[in-house]
């Protein structure tokens, strides 16, 4: 399959929080959390994408290893980077996970956090998304969603909300993604598929994800037909536009005018 990727910070004088990789039959992306309190860490989001993600290339670009075993290695040899921090913070760095594979033509699914892959194998896409955190924190999030972006008001009300989350992060009941307890793997949505069967496969962050679950631009299909025909780059480009269109949030109410977008696209 050919592979095209694309990632773009939120604003060009900010760090990208996400991370991504591809090599031959291997796919992986990260999108860091937003960090809004404390986290008891002295290195920052990215510093965590980077390094969680460079350890699940490592470990699951050898075939032999299942992908739930990667993670969760691949979590505990980053907490062993920065144990001094105190890793039993509730807002200690995390990230959400998405692994695609191919191994003997069957293309293997992880996805730990609020990543979308989206699978073409049939004559609607196949779209695996885990909104687990969208369900936490509601009264704070629709509080949140009544400011303008870039207010004093939506500030304070994110940082509550954050709270929120956290309280459940990693908990039943709650959301799950990778930190620094490596049993968190036990909650990934996996799945496989013939590579036979598939035509077209997209990894998107939820700042990428947003041109279809958020503004409601495109469809799953369109989008996949848009990546074919112009790239990741033109699809990132547009979500860019209709966030400067409503740079304060009051036709589309979202955390931030724009969050960190990351496409991987690839096709036969």
């Amino acid at each position: 399959m050919r592979v095209s990727a694309f990632s773009e910070a939120a604003n060009g004088d900010n760090d990208n929080e996400d991370w991504v990789s591809t090599s031959a039959g291997l796919i992986i992306v990260l999108d860091g959390a937003t960090a809004r309190t404390d986290t008891g860490c002295i290195h920052g989001t990215s510093w965590y994408a980077t390094h969680l993600g460079s350890a699940v290339s490592s470990l699951a670009s050898d075939r032999d290893v299942p992908l739930k075993q990667a993670l969760g290695l691949a979590i505990r040899r980053v907490a062993d980077l920065h144990r001094a921090c105190n890793l039993s913070h509730p807002g200690t760095p995390s990230a959400a996970v998405a692994i695609v594979r191919v191994a003997n033509d069957v293309v293997d699914y992880l996805l730990l956090g609020d990543i979308t892959i989206v699978l073409d194998a049939n004559d609607e896409p196949q779209v695996i998304t885990d909104d687990r955190v969208d369900t936490t924190a509601q009264a704070e999030r629709a509080l949140a969603d009544r400011y303008p972006i870039g207010s004093p008001e939506k500030h304070a009300a994110l940082v509550r909300m954050k709270h929120a989350e956290l309280a459940v992060r990693n908990k039943p009941g709650g959301y799950w993604v990778a930190a620094t307890d490596p049993t968190v793997i036990t909650h990934a949505l996996t799945g496989k598929t013939s590579v036979n069967d598939l035509h077209r496969v997209a990894v998107l962050t939820d700042g990428a994800a947003r041109i279809v679950q958020l503004f409601g631009l495109l469809s799953w299909k369109e989008l996949l037909n848009l990546l074919s025909e112009a790239g990741p780059h033109e699809a990132v480009r547009r979500i860019r536009s209709l966030e400067a269109a409503d740079p304060l949030g009051n036709r589309w109410p979202r955390n931030k005018q724009s969050d960190d977008a990351t496409i991987v696209f690839a096709q036969r």
